[in-house]
């Protein structure tokens, strides 16, 4: 039977199959079909599977249509701009472990400032990995086949992203199913002489990790990964969010914050970043940026004043209405905008039906809230400043 890496090294010495497959057109089983005539059906099946993660992955990652890829190796890789933004917590110089190295998005940042053992327990991803990191021209790695989970790294400089899925067909968000599991991740914190472990943003990491530092980055406003600092790189022993292209970062204890509520909206509706909800920094960016929630049950934020952040996105209001969607109707026809965007954090609403009864006509683009404001359902209509 032909092993994973076997086939893997076919698909390389077959790099006319990937040509044949862009040149053909019509349905995937046609080009199947067509492609079976001329390569082994073990072939075109990889080749197809690369060629589709590849198709993926532009946009995303530099030189995708030359990447060597899996479905779910790009699925968890890491974004490049949140990969340098790790790499540059890392002291420059020092040898660093990248365990569990994927496809090698880590081990490629990191190489930019010192040399990296790219560790990988599955020796066709590590081969994949070395192939990558050809193509990105990245320098200064070493590959080793060794197994995270028993490899020694007292004193050692780490930076290890867990499988999630561990053979499930989904990611889990339980850290105990991730392999290297919880108990590895808290040994290693205690043993290593620093580093980063990446896991995911909606894991059960609450009280897992006492005297480390948890970051959450958000990328384009979308929360992307927790990272989880100790020993040498744990700057706080808080929580961290982190909003990225910007880099605009901050700490604190989310306890030790606390946001008066506003009596009703003010001239500014604030959305906050998914990282800042997900770190429970809200309150810390409210005394940051003299804001305010609206409710305590309410992720939404409240100013007169418009606040120079990227830790929220802000809406002037135009007009604020009781919770009744007639109402709403009524006061749009007088005022439609061009097209709508309908919010809603805490209130059960079918946005897609909301949005195909408001009326249309107006030359601005509008947004609806659906939210709270002391403790009462209340519809903003503003605009995105």
């Amino acid at each position: 039977m032909t092993t994973e890496l076997e086939l893997l090294q076919r698909l390389r010495s077959t790099p006319e199959v990937f040509e044949a497959i862009v040149r053909l057109n019509g349905s995937d089983l046609a080009t199947q079909q067509q492609l079976r005539r001329e390569f082994d059906a073990d072939v075109v099946r990889a080749a197809l599977a690369v060629h589709d993660a590849r198709q993926r992955a532009v946009g995303v990652l530099p030189n995708a249509e030359s990447l060597w890829l899996t479905g779910t190796g790009l699925e968890q890789a890491t974004h490049p701009m949140i990969a340098a933004h790790k790499a540059s917590r890392f002291p420059a110089d020092v040898s660093v472990l990248d365990l569990c190295c994927g496809i090698g998005c880590d081990a490629s940042a990191l190489a930019a400032r010192g040399p990296v053992v790219a560790v990988e327990s599955d020796e066709a991803m590590l081969r994949r990995c070395n192939w990558n990191l050809d193509v990105w021209g990245t320098k200064e790695v070493e590959f080793r086949h060794d197994d995270a989970a028993i490899l020694d790294i007292n004193d050692q400089w780490i930076h290890v992203d867990p499988d999630r899925r561990n053979g499930r067909p989904r990611p889990t968000k339980r850290l105990e199913q991730y392999s290297p599991d919880l108990a590895w991740m808290q040994q290693t914190v205690r043993t290593a002489k620093g580093g980063a472990i990446k896991i995911g943003p909606a894991s059960n990491f609450m009280q897992k990790f006492p005297g480390c530092e948890i970051e959450l980055v958000s990328l384009h406003q979308e929360c992307r990964e927790a990272t989880v600092w100790f020993g040498g790189l744990a700057v706080t022993e808080q929580f961290r969010a982190t909003v990225l292209p910007s880099g605009e970062t901050i700490a604190g204890d989310p306890l030790a914050a606390y946001a008066d509520a506003a009596v009703e909206p003010l001239k500014y509706i604030c959305n906050p970043d998914p990282a800042v909800v997900r770190s429970g920094l809200i309150d810390t960016v409210c005394e940051r940026f003299a804001l305010r929630r609206l409710d305590p049950e309410e992720e939404y934020l409240t100013t007169d004043q418009l606040p120079e952040t990227r830790f929220v996105t802000s809406f002037e209001v135009e007009s604020v209405l009781p919770n009744n969607q007639k109402q709403l109707r009524q006061y749009l026809r007088q005022c439609p905008g061009r097209y709508y965007e309908v919010k809603c954090r805490r209130l059960p609403i079918d946005a897609a039906a909301i949005t195909r009864r408001l009326p249309t006509g107006g030359d601005i683009p509008k947004v609806v809230f659906f939210l709270r404001s002391e403790g009462k359902a209340r519809i903003v209509v503003a605009r995105r400043c």
